[in-house]
Formats: structure tokens, C-alpha cells, sequence
């Protein structure tokens, strides 16, 4: 199996592709994630608004959190820019470029977010077409298949 993300795949998306990392179901694809790895809890203030609380924190199975950092492709493959974009997209944001954000609590290089573009037609999705070269026997990567048995531990 092979799961595609980038700069746009937040939270859930995150949390799925970690869990699948750490036990090795699955090569992950793409450019880091956004790295979103709070919940957050919308409490209502009567007719004059809300307040969100941070309730909790996502982490992988084997104990990552993926907080301001995301998730790191095994295999990176970043997608071509059209011409029109090229110098629209100067930066890549992820959670760790957000004010006040939640700062991963294990340390380490946050990270800056990756590029979020994904090309309308399937034949310019470069990760699409190395996801499917893998999947189809047609190209080879070292990650691809991933090893079960090096698999993180329940």
C-alpha cells in the first residue's frame, strides 16, 4: 500500500498515515505534512462567541508526536509547479508557522510545512505516477514494499 500526503494532509489524514508508517503497512509518499497534532474542543460562550480549548494531543502508535512537525515521506517526490504558480508559491506553511501554535513537546527541528499542489490531470501528478510505477512493478524504491518486519511493536 502506498498512502500519498503533503503540506494539505492535516490531522486525521496525519494520524492514519503514521499509524500505518510505524507498523509498516504502508510506504508513504510525498512531501511532509502539515503537522497539525492538537484537538481542539469548541466550547460556546452564550450568543457572543466561542472559545476553542486544546483538549488533547495525536500521536502515532510507537509514541510520535506529530505536532509542528508532520509526517516525513519515506519516499519524497515533490510535484512540479505550473509556470502560473511558480511565483505565487514563495513559502510553504504548516502548523509550526501559525502564531501561537502548540510546540512538540519531544523536541527536535519543527518542521516548515511542504508544498500542497496537486496537479487537475493525473498524468502531471508526479506522486500519483511514482505511486503507481511502484505499485505496478514498473520502477523500484528501497522503501517500497515496506519491511513488516522491522514493524514497530503493539
Amino acid at each position: 500500500m502506498i498512502v500519498l500526503i503533503n503540506g494539505g494532509s492535516a490531522s486525521a489524514s496525519e494520524i492514519v498515515a503514521g499509524a500505518l508508517q510505524d507498523q509498516k503497512r504502508a510506504t508513504i509518499l510525498g512531501t511532509r505534512s502539515f503537522g497539525k497534532g492538537s484537538v481542539q474542543t469548541i466550547i460556546p460562550l452564550g450568543s457572543n462567541g466561542a472559545i476553542r480549548l486544546t483538549t488533547a494531543r495525536y500521536y502515532t502508535p510507537s509514541g510520535r508526536s506529530i505536532q509542528a512537525k508532520g509526517i516525513d515521506p519515506d519516499i519524497q517526490v515533490v510535484q512540479d509547479l505550473p509556470p502560473e504558480l511558480k511565483d505565487k508559491v514563495t513559502d510553504t506553511k504548516g502548523e509550526a508557522s501559525l502564531k501561537g501554535h502548540l510546540t512538540n513537546e519531544g523536541g527536535g527541528d519543527e518542521g516548515t510545512g511542504s508544498q500542497a499542489y496537486v496537479p487537475p490531470e493525473a498524468k502531471d501528478d508526479k506522486q500519483l505516477q511514482e505511486a503507481i510505477g511502484l505499485l505496478d512493478g514498473k520502477q523500484a524504491n528501497s522503501a517500497f514494499p515496506p519491511n513488516p518486519a522491522t514493524a514497530v511493536p503493539n
